[in-house]
């Protein structure tokens, strides 16, 4: 009882130390409030009103139906420019596509010749690049074969080809991008404080005020994590229903509380591995540059942002040591298609793992930090 007693106290002592730093409050309220929001409603995938240019050189009918099926919401309304005008306008970065179509294109069509347009794409842009080439080049044929033989495009075809699409039917990208920079501040932020926090005890000199103390240092690890953690899981419940439910109005399947309790456990994780780097780190720029080269594979691996199964088999391997790919799995299934307790206790047993192996290093390393 003296023990837990000592890690409340603690852990009290840094919710006061976190409530006088202003600065660092207002980081955690816009991190899961203004960047979840940002990263639904403006970071979203899909194709929408690219600006795409056409250079006309037939003057048809057939022509001019192609340009007519570029419309919105996929694309701006197509602006008709001259073909020394192209090089120009994709260098200012003012249009994304530039069409090409060919004199006596519509004529060579009829008469069978192979044809061709030209396509110009400025590529940085690249995930339109890559989506809206695909819709130009099924508007284009789909606009030839319908000018050739009127109804060919609905002909009857042996195979009737059926698509349903589960959990996101609209293929929304506000419902991805939100859940998963939630996932990504909850990783971000735990490990911040409570780094933070233990450099910045370094700094003010108050470490050695508890190492005079009757504390051990698994007490102070422990106030240090759980006081953090509840720092993190508050602002998570305000994101995931204020946020992620309210404002960006993404339909969650599966239960919060569920959910709530995956980051819990994979905030014993995070807190640990906050706790090793600020360890290790003697400085607080030396802390910056470590939780980079942490923070980034963490993210970029885990398959919050590109499939797993996209990956090398080694990498794929490698992280699953990392917390965040468990946790990253197990909110899918519970945030997108509403899993339960018997789908996800695989992750949430492999956090528990993980969490208990980060946790008993960074004691290790705390205790011998506290000898020197």
């Amino acid at each position: 009882m003296e023990s837990l007693g000592n890690i409340w106290n603690l852990g009290l002592k840094e919710l006061f130390s976190l409530w006088r730093d202003k600065v660092l409050l207002v980081f955690v309220l816009v991190a899961f409030t203004f960047m979840v929001y940002t990263a639904g409603s403006a970071g979203s995938m899909e194709l929408h009103n690219a600006p795409i240019a056409v250079v006309d050189e037939d003057q048809t009918v057939l022509s001019g139906r192609i340009i007519n099926s570029l419309q919105q919401p996929w694309f701006m309304a197509p602006e008709l420019v001259r073909f020394d005008q192209i090089d120009q306008l994709l260098d200012k970065g003012s249009h994304t596509f530039a069409l090409v179509i060919p004199a006596d294109f519509e004529r060579d069509v009829r008469q069978g010749k192979p044809v061709s347009v030209q396509l110009d794409i400025d590529a940085t842009r690249m995930t339109q690049a890559f989506i809206g080439a695909g819709y130009i080049e099924r508007f284009i044929t789909s606009e030839v074969a319908e000018f050739l033989a009127p109804g060919s495009s609905t002909a009857e075809l042996p195979v009737n080809l059926v698509s349903h699409i589960s959990f996101n039917p609209n293929l929304n990208g506000t419902w991805f991008g939100g859940v998963m920079e939630l996932i990504t501040q909850i990783t971000m932020i735990s490990i911040i404080l409570t780094g933070a926090a233990l450099i910045r005890e370094r700094e003010h000199g108050t470490v050695e005020h508890l190492m005079v103390m009757p504390l051990r240092p698994f007490e102070i690890m422990a106030a240090k994590v759980w006081a953090n953690g509840i720092v993190v899981m508050l602002a998570a419940t305000l994101s995931v229903t204020l946020v992620i439910q309210e404002w960006l109005a993404v339909p969650v399947r599966g239960s919060v509380a569920l959910f709530l309790l995956g980051a819990l456990i994979h905030l014993f994780s995070t807190t640990a591995i906050g706790v090793l780097i600020g360890t290790v780190a003697r400085t607080m720029p030396q802390f910056g540059l470590l939780l980079i080269l942490t923070i980034l594979p963490l993210q970029l691996l885990s398959g919050g942002i590109t499939p797993r199964e996209s990956m090398p088999q080694l990498v794929q391997d490698i992280m699953l040591a990392a917390p965040t790919t468990h946790f990253v799995s197990m909110a899918q299934a519970i945030l997108y298609r509403g899993a339960g307790l018997d789908v996800v206790w695989p992750q949430m047993l492999a956090l528990a793992a993980i969490g208990a192996v980060f946790f008993g290093t960074a004691l290790m390393l705390f205790r011998r930090h506290l000898a020197i």
